[in-house]
């Protein structure tokens, strides 16, 4: 792992702040170092360099932000596997699932810049006695983006390159756990954009409150758990700024009485395994006809006793571990507090940060409707289609939803019904149904939906110009 560095007004320089905690080899459990982060000054200094930046990046031409965009990206194209190589040590992540999110690295700088060359930030339209009014999409001033640990180079890439495109001085924080893949991402980019445009800073959440605090932030979007994201949430309100929050999912999986079996079950273990069961629109909720549920949970155990688990750098690897022991204890401690009978299958190495998947029957209901943020699921028999979309919308958070049915057309009625952003039938990739349509959440699963172009609309603000002509009353 490159050692923590944080760049300030142009200028790399090593993290030398010690945090609580450390920082370890998720698939052994060895421990790597102590957590490094920023300094106080290095934080006031970040903020000033941004703040003196954002009249003149907010002057470049959309044209020309386009083209630097789009130097990062080439740029990126040469260090992507390395990246992804980076956050797969350091996350736990199986290679083999890192390295389709390497498109999100490069990708978001490129539709950044496509949007910008679109003319998405300017439109006319015009008044009945002819004269034009011109709407013009204004970045905020200086951007902090927030970025969690299961993916973090690739939100990273997403949250930064837009802010970029909107014309907001970006400061970057990868979370204190992983922040290696997101600080070789910045160090691949930093040189191509004026110094102050791209800042990192390393650090927990100390860090993380003074620069949402700091009234020359004027946006933030921000990545994780609900308590994380309270706080932000508060702060932002106390200042007056606009937030964008992506927050966890107690997601369900609806198995309609004509689901296939076979799909639902192979549906159910992607959900629960990728990412290691470590993503916000993992499988939270199984929920299944009462006769299916025998059928059903023996061909889930039967796929996930032949998972193959090990080294997250190996191709051939399905599961890995999680990013951390005190992680690990958490999710445990999670387990356990759902009582039931937990259903395991899957052997997993007595080293290291791994845990084996599991199936909760006969959970009880209030802590089945909160985020585990692992390998973990509740199993919930129905006996009528109601009972399924009640148990389906029976927790705070609406962030994804999947419905499996052989009949489409009943199962999109289904999925119509379920309280979340974004509701898949008969799918369960980690990628949005369309790249073009947003991803909302209701609940306590975020605020502002994020998207392609969602997320470059909300770093802006309008302007509205135009002649009037003396209109009188």
């Amino acid at each position: 792992m490159p050692p923590a560095r944080s760049l300030v007004d142009g200028a790399w320089a090593p993290a030398t702040r010690t945090l609580t905690g450390t920082l370890e080899d998720p698939a052994t459990g060895a421990v790597l170092g102590p957590r490094l982060g920023s300094t106080r000054a290095e934080v006031e200094a970040a903020l000033a360099a941004a703040d003196r930046a954002a009249a003149s990046w907010a002057a470049v031409p959309p044209g020309e932000r386009a083209d630097l965009l789009d130097a990062c990206a080439d740029a990126l194209e040469a260090t992507v596997g390395r990246i992804v190589a980076v956050e797969s040590a350091s996350t736990g992540v199986p290679i083999r699932q890192a390295t389709p999110l390497g498109f999100i690295v490069t990708g978001s700088f490129r539709l950044a810049a496509a949007q910008l060359r679109e003319g998405w930030l300017t439109r006319t339209v015009t008044r009945d006695d002819g004269n034009p009014v011109t709407v013009e999409l204004l970045p905020w001033g200086p951007a902090l983006c927030l970025v969690p640990w299961n993916a973090p180079a690739p939100m990273a890439a997403h949250k930064a390159a837009n802010a970029l495109a909107a014309g907001c001085p970006t400061i970057v924080k990868p979370s204190e756990y992983a922040p290696a893949g997101t600080q070789l991402l910045a160090e691949t980019i930093a040189g191509l954009l004026p110094p102050g445009v791209l800042q990192l800073l390393h650090g927990g959440p100390e860090v993380g409150a003074a620069l949402v605090g700091d009234p020359r932030v004027r946006a933030v979007s921000f990545t994780g758990g609900v308590p994380g994201g309270r706080a932000v949430a508060g702060q932002c309100a106390s200042g007056l700024k606009p937030v964008q929050l992506e927050l966890g999912g107690n997601n369900p999986l609806v198995v309609l009485p004509d689901a296939d079996v076979d799909a639902a079950a192979r549906a159910a273990v992607d959900l629960l395994t990728t990412l290691n069961g470590q993503w916000c629109r993992a499988l939270g909720r199984l929920i299944a006809p009462h006769g299916l549920l025998p059928r059903l949970l023996a061909a889930i155990g039967e796929r996930l006793a032949a998972l193959r688990v090990g080294d997250p750098a190996d191709p051939a690897t399905e599961l890995g571990p999680l990013i951390h022991s005190g992680h690990r204890a958490l999710v445990a401690a999670r387990l356990l507090d759902l009582g039931g009978k937990a259903h395991t299958y899957t052997d997993v190495p007595a080293g290291g940060n791994f845990f084996a998947p599991a199936l909760v029957t006969g959970a009880a209901e209030e802590p089945a409707r909160h985020e585990i943020f692992g390998p973990v699921a509740t199993v919930h028999g129905y006996d009528t289609v109601e009972q399924a979309v009640a148990l389906a919308n029976d927790t705070a958070y609406g962030l994804e939803g999947y419905v499996f049915g052989t009949d489409e057309a009943a199962a999109l009625a289904v999925a119509r019904r379920i309280r979340a952003g974004e509701v898949k039938v008969n799918g369960s990739s980690v990628m949005s149904l369309h790249l073009f349509t947003p991803r909302p959440a209701w609940g306590v699963s975020g605020l502002v939906e994020e998207g392609t172009a969602e997320t470059l609309r909300f770093f802006t603000n309008s302007r509205v110009t135009g002649v009037e002509n003396g209109f009188a009353l």
